[in-house]
């Protein structure tokens, strides 16, 4: 039976403990360093690098090196170490930018013991686990940043989008809307900046999530 090398970083005592107490009954994980903070862990990674180190668990709120620094340090530098966030921290923002930090797993604080070890086995595993809530939070965060995006464009900005998505050309849309084809070009341009997309297909999809071509 395959044995895992486990770290822990969080700078409550009493979480640190009750995580060790849970894993102390499974045969195939060993802790091999608790932290209070992330940057003991980072230097840590570091230096033993070659230990095959499989899975961090980590807090969010740590004093120097917090969460959200640690899994990126370590999937900069240590792309092979798997990394869990425990944290009661579970706003949009944190979620967005651990996900997009290519975090393995995500669960509050108070989930049950059984969904703790279910999130490390499937992390372990090779796949994600995020619990129904990190889903929830994430899930509200992208529709209230694309509301947000749409709200940002003016009328005659989702006019052209909509045109652009309708497969007009830019001397079409120019004509549709009596502008010049320079200030379509324009529109384009900062349609794309704005949206933060790289082409024509990229701005389909967005007047499509936003109802554009209903």
């Amino acid at each position: 039976m395959k044995t895992y090398k486990l770290i822990i970083a969080d700078d409550h005592k009493m979480f640190l403990d009750g995580v060790m107490s849970i894993l102390a009954h499974k045969d195939n994980y060993e802790v091999i360093l608790t932290a209070n903070n992330g940057k003991n862990v980072a230097k840590y990674i570091d230096i033993n690098a070659k230990d095959g180190i499989d899975l961090v668990i980590t807090d969010v709120n740590m004093p120097e090196y917090n969460g959200i620094e640690l899994n990126k340090h370590i999937k900069q530098n240590h792309p092979k170490i798997k990394t869990l966030v425990v944290s009661m921290l579970h706003d949009a923002t944190t979620v967005q930018t651990l996900t997009k930090d290519n975090v393995d797993g995500y669960i509050p604080k108070n989930a049950e013991k059984d969904e703790l070890l279910t999130a490390i086995e499937t992390i372990l595993n090779g796949d994600k686990y995020f619990a129904q809530a990190i889903k929830d939070v994430y899930l509200k965060g992208m529709f209230s940043n694309e509301q947000s995006l749409e709200d940002s464009l003016s009328k005659r900005e989702k006019e052209v989008l909509t045109l652009i998505a309708k497969e007009f050309t830019t001397q079409e849309i120019a004509d549709e809307l009596f502008l010049s084809k320079h200030t379509i070009e324009s529109y384009r341009k900062n349609l794309i900046s704005k949206l933060d997309v790289r082409n024509l297909a990229g701005l389909t999809k967005y007047a499509i999530k936003f109802g554009l071509l209903d």
